[in-house]
C-alpha cells in the first residue's frame, strides 16, 4: 500500500519560512525507515536528523517540499486566510501533485488544528481527486506514522537550510527564529527596523508587533 505522509516545520517562528513536506512510501519502505530509526524530527539530534533526511530523500518513492515565505504568510493572513487554512491549501497542493496514476494512497497528515474534523473538511475542499484516497488526519501523526515522521524530517531539514541562507544573507545570527529563543528576541530588539525590508519577518505575528511597539516606545521615551 502507498502512504503519503505530510507534515510542517516552522509553523510558529517570527523569522523565516514555514515548510510543508510530503513523503510517499510503500509498506516495504515503511519497514526499512523504521529500522533506520526514522521518527518525529523533534526527537532527533541535528546530525542524526540530517543523516536520515538524506536517506529519506534518496529512498522515498517521491517527496515534495513547499517553502512558504513570511511575505506569503503575511499576505494571506491579511486577506483573512489563517495559518491553519494555509496549511490545508499547501497540504492539498502536495496531495494533488503526488496523486497521479495511483490506484490507492493512504494520506496521513499531522493536523495543525485542534478541530480535526473541520480542518480535514477544509483540506478535502482543496483536493482535486479524492476517490482513490484514504485520509488519516490526526494529532501526533508525526510520532505515530513512519511516512509522516519522514515528512517531518525533510521538512525540518529544509527549514534549517532556509534559516542558514537567511543568516548568510544578512550576516547576523538570529538564533532559531522562534519567539521563545532569547537570541531571536535580542535580534528583534536590535535589528527589526534594519531588516524590515528583507522579507524575513512575519509581520502579522504578535511577537513582531510587540517588538516594534517596544522600539517605538523607547524612541518616544528618549525625548
Amino acid at each position: 500500500m502507498l502512504i503519503l505522509g505530510i507534515d510542517d516545520s516552522g509553523r510558529g517562528p517570527v523569522i523565516g519560512p514555514m515548510i510543508m513536506a510530503g513523503c510517499l512510501i510503500d509498506s516495504e519502505l515503511e519497514k526499512e525507515f523504521r529500522q533506520e530509526g526514522v521518527k518525529d524530527s523533534k526527537k532527533l539530534i541535528d546530525k542524526r536528523r540530517e543523516t536520515l533526511a538524506e536517506i529519506v530523500r534518496n529512498k522515498a518513492l517521491s517527496y515534495n517540499i513547499i517553502v512558504i515565505s513570511p511575505r506569503e504568510i503575511d499576505g494571506r493572513t491579511n486577506a483573512g486566510i489563517n495559518l491553519n487554512r494555509i496549511e490545508a491549501i499547501k497540504a492539498a497542493d502536495i496531495i494533488n501533485s503526488t496523486n497521479k496514476g495511483f490506484d490507492k494512497i493512504k494520506v496521513v497528515v499531522d493536523c495543525p488544528s485542534p478541530n480535526i474534523e473541520k480542518w480535514t473538511n477544509t483540506l478535502k475542499a482543496y483536493v482535486d481527486k479524492k476517490d482513490n484516497l484514504e485520509f488519516v488526519v490526526e494529532h501526533k501523526a508525526d510520532v505515530n506514522h513512519i511516512a509522516c515522521s519522514a515528512a517531518s524530517i525533510i521538512a525540518k531539514s529544509q527549514r534549517e537550510k532556509e534559516v542558514r541562507k537567511i543568516k548568510r544573507a544578512i550576516g547576523k545570527d538570529f538564533g532559531s527564529g522562534y519567539p521563545s529563543d532569547p537570541v531571536t528576541c535580542k535580534f528583534l530588539s536590535e535589528y527589526a527596523k534594519e531588516h524590515k525590508k528583507d522579507g524575513i519577518f512575519r509581520e502579522t505575528w504578535a511577537t513582531w508587533k510587540n517588538s516594534c511597539s517596544i522600539k517605538e516606545q523607547k524612541k518616544l521615551d528618549s525625548f
